[in-house]
């Protein structure tokens, strides 16, 4: 019999410990127009973390900032444990490459999590089942290619210029194209899956890129693994465009109707 591969996801997050640094590396299944994935790069960030011998708890927010272009190739990533206490953690990553200056900022917050009271105000928005929606095409970034959207309202399409923007709302089924069971790692990268806003209000491709990026985590791992899901319902918006920059808002639902990540980001664009 075949020895089982590693999903593509696992091997692109892949990373091994070195003395004082970790090590990984880019993945041409992860590469957008000029550079890798941001959400793979979280997630690997993310997977230094949860791996080190020194992590305690589960992920409750990470902040990654893109400070400069990832080329193709071998990346550092330098991880320090800011402050411990007894049920929190804040660490500090910097990615690096070839010995120059740091491409990649991050910053995480580790808690253990434990019983207390509990009210959900949000609801899971309705949305027609998965297997009632289809496929959004593929496109020309390998990245995309990686996962399986099916819009259920907010599809991106992208077409001659109009004279009304359109919306900037999204709610779309996300998952691995090759399913993978969710955990802390995936919720980390389909945090930053959703298509640009600015894509959706133009229905035009312009340049564009993320440059500070937070999510936010309303379960943990033993929780998630519970929920034995391949797939989020997700909902995307923005508030504003100024001055080249774009703001972008979300939230990730398991098919169960739990809200498991929400999140923020800045962008930048050229139009």
């Amino acid at each position: 019999m075949h020895a089982k591969l590693p999903h593509p996801f696992d091997e692109a997050t892949r990373v091994t410990a070195g003395d004082s640094r970790w090590q990984g590396h880019t993945s041409d299944d992860y590469w957008a127009f000029v550079g890798p994935f941001g959400g793979a790069t979280a997630a690997t960030i993310l997977r230094a973390l949860i791996d080190h011998p020194q992590a305690a708890g589960d992920p409750l927010a990470v902040t990654v900032n893109y400070c400069a272009p990832i080329a193709k190739g071998p990346f550092d990533l330098d991880v320090r444990l800011v402050k411990a206490n007894r049920s929190s953690q804040h660490w500090s990553v910097e990615l690096s490459q070839g010995g120059g200056e740091v491409a990649t900022l991050a910053t995480a917050v580790f808690a253990e999590r434990r019983p207390s009271w509990s009210h959900e105000v949000a609801r899971r928005p309705d949305a027609k089942p998965f297997e009632q929606t289809l496929p959004f095409p593929k496109i020309a970034a390998s990245w995309a290619n990686q996962y399986e959207f099916r819009f259920v309202d907010g599809e991106m399409r992208i077409g001659p210029p109009q004279a009304e923007l359109a919306s900037t709302y999204s709610k779309v089924w996300i998952g691995d194209r090759t399913p993978r069971k969710l955990d802390m790692l995936s919720l980390m990268s389909m945090s930053d899956a959703f298509f640009g806003r600015i894509f959706h209000a133009r229905r035009e491709l312009v340049p564009f890129g993320t440059v500070s990026l937070t999510t936010y985590f309303h379960t943990d791992a033993a929780e998630l693994a519970a929920e034995d899901i391949t797939r989020v319902l997700a909902t995307a918006d923005a508030k504003i465009f100024h001055k080249s920059y774009g703001d972008q808002n979300g939230e990730l639902w398991s098919p169960n109707g739990r809200l498991l990540a929400t999140t923020t980001q800045i962008a930048y664009f050229k139009a």
